[in-house]
């Protein structure tokens, strides 16, 4: 019996297996990556904003907490710029993010290295 692409069990397990571990090792990256273009789309936009465009985008979950701590470190990197930002009718803050000028130039080096 074959598998996807016509390989055997053993091989199909084996693909599996190394497409998963490519996953795990550069999915911080590539979540990187794909916030910063979603911020660059759609900016600038609160961190509960980019949650959902993150998983429609990617497919991928992300938790609250790896969430903010990405944006926190790409903030503190001046990658990403965070604008407290009243809420209407309720007078809480929220952090919106936008890409800085730095953030547009390292978005579009990465850009051009994928290519």
């Amino acid at each position: 019996m074959t598998g996807a692409a016509g390989l055997g069990p053993e091989d199909a397990e084996w693909a599996g297996e190394l497409a998963r571990s490519w996953v795990e090792v550069y999915k911080k990256s590539a979540t990187t990556l794909a916030l910063l273009r979603l911020i660059d789309a759609h900016g600038p936009l609160p961190a509960a904003g980019l949650a959902p465009l993150f998983e429609e985008t990617t497919g991928w979950t992300l938790t609250e907490r790896g969430l903010y701590r990405t944006l926190r470190r790409l903030a503190e990197s001046g990658v990403l710029a965070m604008e407290r930002v009243d809420v209407a009718r309720t007078g809480a803050k929220r952090q919106d993010f936008s890409l800085t000028a730095v953030g547009r130039d390292y978005l579009e080096r990465i850009e051009r290295e994928l290519v």
